[in-house]
């Protein structure tokens, strides 16, 4: 009996030292909070092409690194000119490569990926990458239509607020036969 008593608070004692598991990631809103949205430097324009003009909210409480990236390469310059160079019909268009052909980048080094709750609705900005995660740089896409498969195993980073209607007449094809540029990037109001 005595055996079987110390045999149990042995048990109890190893379920106990247990490591507990790590905390849950807090669910974000799609909606930006006040900090964020009241912050200029948060939103990214961009003057298309086509003369549409879209307004992305960047959130830095969902991705801090990879909205300071883009900020980075906005101040720079860096997506005047660049075109979008993917463009899929019904589920996204996608940009930020200055060799135009999908496999380039900034000259800064790549990110670690910072996957969070995010969800990949129409319009969300999501950073892309190669198959290996941590290879978010400088090229970003933003959604046509949600994608519920995306969640959680791509840097979602924004969202846009104004021009979705611009964003729907980015020319098609990968890459287009004319493709839709960025004529210039900003920060701002």
């Amino acid at each position: 009996m005595i055996g079987r008593v110390l045999f149990t608070i042995s048990a109890l004692a190893l379920v106990a030292a247990k490591p507990a598991d790590p905390p849950a990631k807090p669910m974000l809103s799609v909606i930006a909070p006040a900090e964020v949205a009241n912050d200029p430097s948060n939103k990214l324009i961009l003057e298309l092409s086509t003369g549409g003009r879209v307004v992305i909210m960047m959130r830095p409480d969902a991705a801090p690194e990879m909205v300071g990236r883009v900020k980075t390469l906005v101040r720079q310059g860096f997506y005047n000119g660049l075109i979008f160079h993917r463009v899929v019909p019904g589920f996204m268009a996608q940009g930020g490569d200055p060799t135009g052909k999908g496999d380039g980048g900034s000259p800064l080094p790549d990110l670690k990926a910072e996957f969070n709750s995010l969800p990949f609705l129409r319009g969300t900005v999501g950073a892309a990458r190669t198959d290996k995660p941590d290879t978010g740089n400088s090229q970003f896409f933003i959604m046509f239509a949600p994608n519920a498969t995306l969640n959680e195993r791509y840097t979602a980073f924004g969202r846009v607020i104004e021009g979705m209607q611009a964003v729907d007449t980015i020319a098609p094809g990968e890459p287009p036969e004319q493709p839709t540029k960025i004529v210039r990037a900003t920060l701002g109001g």
